[in-house]
């Protein structure tokens, strides 16, 4: 029986690291498959959620002796320090394993040295296999790790013509429940979920993760972040409730910005060293408008409704833009049909300069 390539094993360690989007954080998502020596898939396994195994544990556990002269193929350098489970790579070492395949090195510095450390004790380490689709699955964890802030999605919802709400400020609903049950789905795969105090005022939300079939709430939440400069935030809003936590960031707390408003860059690393990774922006045009225009939004995915209003609130509001040359450019990743409405996600163009 012919064995399983490297490539093959990586495309579905990849697979498998998937399955822990929403539930590792603030560990990243990982997938590991075993090879024995002659290439036949011996165990498999993915972190599920942070304190529980990681996924090179997993798999050696099913493998078992069969790991000893096999490979490891893992989307993300094994980690090389003892947290709240052991160094991976001294359990890779310890099962025998000859070779390690890596998609991503780690740029954690407290976790990287795992590749360093396998070497050194003569197993055969190789980096580089399906890089860019490790990297795609991880994006989040990978670009907070990074650069020190989470990875940031401004979600929306518009009619065709760019509107928010009818004239009179009704908005319910733009979108159609197909729409809104992956707008949940969306905010279970992140740590916070952010929205301005003007859409607290105006709109009450609850800004919890739930399943619209039956009202109850997803086993995870977000944290629930206001950005609210002057504590504005009534008492008694939905926001406040024990569904989940709740942060209500204000000026006085984070800093503020030169506007004398919340500091955006502040408040995004105060969110980092909270534990958040990735975080969804919803609700405010004004406060969408500070953020692109800060150049703090890493994703956007729009949910656009088949329907016209021709006035009202637009989806954005000041991103800093004032003629065409400063337009704020996208490049178009996915279209998606949900429901009768289409998903549209993009990522911003960097900036020359």
């Amino acid at each position: 029986m012919a064995g399983v390539s490297v490539d093959e094993a990586m495309r579905r360690a990849i697979e498998l690291a998937a399955r822990g989007l929403g539930t590792t954080s603030p560990n990243p998502v990982v997938g590991c498959v075993l090879l024995d020596a002659g290439g036949q898939v011996v165990g498999e396994g993915f972190h599920a959620y942070a304190g529980g195994p990681h996924a090179e544990i997993v798999a050696l556990a099913q493998a078992g002796e069969r790991a000893r002269g096999g490979t490891a193929v893992v989307t993300l350098e094994p980690c090389d320090h003892t947290g709240r489970t052991g160094p991976c790579s001294t359990a890779l070492i310890q099962a025998g394993v000859a070779r390690v395949v890596i998609a991503v090195p780690d740029p954690n510095p407290v976790a990287s040295g795992g590749a360093a450390t396998l070497r050194a004790a003569g197993i055969q380490v190789d980096l580089g296999v399906r890089t860019a689709e490790a990297e795609a699955g991880n994006i989040a964890w990978l670009t907070s790790m990074r650069r020190g802030w989470p990875y940031l999605i401004w979600k929306f919802a518009a009619t065709l013509d760019g509107r928010s709400a009818a004239a009179d400020g009704t908005s319910m609903w733009i979108t159609s429940e197909a729409a809104r049950i992956d707008v949940h789905a969306l905010r279970g795969t992140v740590d916070a979920v952010i929205a301005g105090v003007g859409t607290v005022l105006a709109d009450d939300p609850r800004l919890t993760a739930r399943n619209l079939r039956d009202g109850s709430l997803a086993i995870r939440q977000p944290l629930r972040v206001v950005v609210d400069s002057a504590g504005r935030t009534p008492a008694g809003a939905q926001v406040r409730d024990g569904a989940a936590r709740t942060w209500i960031a204000t000026a006085a707390e984070v800093g503020a910005g030169p506007d004398g408003r919340v500091d955006l860059p502040a408040l995004l690393a105060a969110l980092h060293r909270r534990g958040v990774r990735a975080a969804l922006l919803e609700g405010g045009p004004t406060l969408a408008g500070a953020f692109l225009a800060a150049g703090l939004v890493d994703k956007i995915v729009g949910y656009v409704a088949p329907r016209l209003l021709g006035a009202g609130p637009t989806a954005l509001v000041d991103a800093g833009v004032t003629t065409i040359a400063e337009a704020i450019d996208l490049e178009f990743v996915d279209v998606t049909q949900v429901g009768p409405d289409l998903r549209i996600t993009a990522l911003p163009r960097k900036r020359e300069g």
